[in-house]
């Protein structure tokens, strides 16, 4: 049951690109978690879900009738915020159209794209303003941030981020992540890599805002599945939009090679994006299609019964943070197989938690996952201690226990 905050309880108000979405489960986890534990949190999302009323969760139904949309609100709630904003604050109005043109820099798509987020960023400064918050936060430090910062800077409010990358660390200019570090009050960072891309970009005058903050995954809900010594067919599992750094290419191409050894196994795809298309092709090319099963996009309340029947579950990505789907299939002891790259080694130790690969490796992964097929008393073995990293490390009570104390601190500090 929620807890009622009392009148002094810590507010702020969360921006999200799309909430409540399939990709971004974590983001409602951590805002019902919080006001749980006292907060006092409104949301807003520029974009609708990503799914329709009646294929949402009963949590997502939840979340989507007391959040705030700002596109949904239309050209009457646009032109009502601004010329509310206009009247009240006629110079911050105009500096902040100013400092939104100067975002985009000598590029006009990008000037006319930086006019669009001024005019939604006022929408939300004046939703968030009348609604008596004073602090704007915004998870990933893609154009939704870029909104917040200019919110900022016309409505003089708090401002802070949680990034995850890597997205933004690769375009780091085109993200104006070194005007977003310079006007957050305070950023969370998902883990240590993360943390580091943002102290390359930025000055270390600037280090001291940097706040380590873990996501995490329910250990009780996540509970260990029944483990299959031999299973027929072997079931890979992967879980993930299906987009090019997610690597899945090389995924398919590993299951062709262990499929042309004579291995009866299956890969089974949770989740959709614009490469579905090429990645069925690409089955079909390599003679793997009756082993392969798109399952398309799954919601919490269905995903753990995939997951159940998974014997591993394989993560080819090219780029990521640190992924909450690894630790979902940890939690659940289900052995994982990964790349080497960014945040992983911070999740997964080689050999201990689950095994890593060099991304790209299409021999080097289907090694891994014939390994893990060859020898049950390894997956068992794997699966236990993914299971036991999740608890002491990814804990999602826990990491947001942590995260309370960090906004308590910050929100008091900077208020």
């Amino acid at each position: 049951m929620t807890a009622h905050p009392s009148p002094a309880a810590p507010a702020l108000a969360y921006l999200v690109s799309q909430y409540p979405a399939a990709s971004h489960t974590f983001i409602l986890r951590e805002v019902r978690r919080l006001r749980q534990l006292g907060f006092r949190i409104d949301v807003a999302s520029i974009n609708r879900p990503d799914r329709s009323g009646a294929a949402l969760a009963q949590e997502e139904r939840e979340e989507e009738a007391v959040t705030y949309y700002v596109k949904a609100d239309g050209v009457r709630g646009a032109l009502s915020a601004h010329w509310a904003t206009v009247r009240t604050r006629p110079g911050a109005y105009f500096k902040g159209l100013w400092g939104a043109a100067r975002l985009g820099g000598t590029d006009l798509k990008r000037v006319v794209y930086a006019l669009f987020y001024f005019v939604e960023a006022v929408m939300v400064g004046h939703w968030l303003t009348q609604r008596g918050f004073g602090h704007l936060h915004v998870h990933f430090a893609t154009p939704a941030a870029t909104v917040g910062l200019i919110a900022k800077r016309v409505f003089g409010i708090g401002f802070s981020m949680t990034v995850h990358g890597p997205d933004e660390f690769y375009d780091a200019p085109g993200y104006r992540l070194a005007e977003k570090i310079d006007g957050a009050d305070f950023i969370c960072c998902i883990g240590y890599y993360c943390r580091s891309q943002l102290m390359k970009l930025s000055a270390p005058a600037h280090w001291s805002k940097f706040e380590i903050a873990p996501l995490g995954v329910d250990p009780k809900a996540f509970s260990p599945r029944p483990f299959r010594a031999q299973p027929t067919p072997f079931e890979i599992l992967c879980v993930g939009r299906l987009v090019p750094a997610k690597g899945q290419h090389v995924l398919i191409a590993a299951l062709a090679q262990l499929v042309a050894e004579g291995r009866d196994l299956c890969l089974r795809l949770v989740g959709d994006g614009p490469d579905r298309a090429a990645l069925e092709a690409q089955g079909q090319t390599l003679g793997v299609t009756r082993h392969l099963i798109f399952e398309g996009v799954v919601n919490q309340d269905r995903i753990r019964a995939i997951y159940a029947e998974a014997d591993c579950f394989a993560l080819a990505s090219f780029a990521e943070g640190i992924p909450v789907v690894l630790m979902e299939a940890m939690a659940m002891e289900i052995p994982c197989v990964t790349t080497f790259i960014t945040g992983h080694p911070e999740l997964i130790r080689d050999g201990i938690d689950g095994l890593l690969v060099a991304p790209s490796d299409t021999q080097g992964l289907a090694a891994a996952i014939a390994a893990l097929m060859d020898d049950p008393a390894r997956r068992q073995q794997l699966g236990a201690a993914g299971r036991q990293r999740v608890i002491e490390h990814y804990d999602l009570e826990a990491n947001t226990n942590r995260l309370a104390e960090i906004l308590r601190h910050r929100l008091e500090t900077t208020s």
